[in-house]
């Protein structure tokens, strides 16, 4: 394969989940999911912050959540940048995740602070799969993707922090952790599969 990513003979290898999809669809999936995910996880934090902001012992709690969303907000305006320098269309999913992150940011804070981590735990854990997935599917495209497979890669490490910084502050200690932390990573990986196609 070339540098440009092409297979000899001009023909673009398929690089997409989904069958006859060619290089460019492939990506603009990617872009699509990972929009949509990142502004899932603004809202995440968006409804633990709304419940947890009104409790004057959880500070320490507050400050924490306050610096992982402002990193997944950054991570969605750089998103929202390359949804528009590409021309890709955002899911038609975006109201219901809008409602649906937010209420499991505010239903897992008002389970209490280990439930709360534990939802972070569960979703980046789902994050840093995808991503991870990600970059070697653009490793295998050339040169041409470097710039957004690097992007996806420092967002991945900053993914991979933040669940290591939620299971030290005791996300496995969250009544039905495994329960709780099961149900939630099904529901992102569902919600990724919808936001590829739609």
């Amino acid at each position: 394969m070339s540098s440009s990513g092409r297979a000899e003979g001009g023909k673009t290898p398929r690089v997409s989940a989904q069958p006859g999809h060619t290089r460019n669809e492939a990506i603009e999936e990617m872009i699509r999911v990972d929009h949509a995910g990142e502004y899932g996880a603004v809202r995440i934090y968006q409804g633990q912050l709304a419940v947890l902001r009104n409790l004057p012992h959880k500070r320490d709690l507050v400050a924490k959540l306050e610096h992982m969303a402002k990193d997944e907000e950054a991570h969605l305006a750089r998103f929202n940048e390359i949804v528009n320098e590409r021309g890709v269309r955002p899911t038609a999913f975006a109201p219901v995740w809008h409602v649906a992150g937010f209420a499991l940011g505010a239903a897992t804070a008002l389970l209490g602070e280990k439930a709360a981590h534990a939802c972070t735990a569960a979703v980046e854990e789902v994050i840093d799969e995808h991503y991870k997935s990600q970059v070697g599917r653009l490793d295998g495209m050339g040169d041409t993707e470097k710039p957004l497979r690097d992007t996806i890669e420092e967002f991945r490490l900053e993914e991979v922090r933040h669940r290591d910084e939620a299971i030290e502050a005791g996300a496995k200690e969250a009544p039905a952790y495994p329960l709780l932390s099961g149900a939630i990573k099904a529901a992102c990986r569902l919600a990724i599969r919808i936001s590829e196609k739609a």
